[in-house]
């Protein structure tokens, strides 16, 4: 199980980042590397966003 909280949280890092180059330079890192709403960009944003809720879920144990 430690080795899916690592990739959740490394998902996690991947798509704050990416929001913050959208945010900061209009800038898509996802987009650029795997085309534009490409499949496989859409998997990562899907994935990422997965991660996310299970992040969540893993701060609430935590608390």
């Amino acid at each position: 199980m430690k080795a899916v909280n690592i990739i959740a949280v490394i998902l996690v890092i991947v798509g704050g980042i990416n929001w913050g180059l959208v945010g900061i330079f209009d800038f898509d890192l996802v987009a650029t590397i795997f085309g534009a709403m490409s499949v496989l960009a859409r998997v990562v944003y899907i994935l990422v966003g997965i991660s996310a809720v299970y992040t969540i879920t893993m701060f609430k144990k935590l608390i």
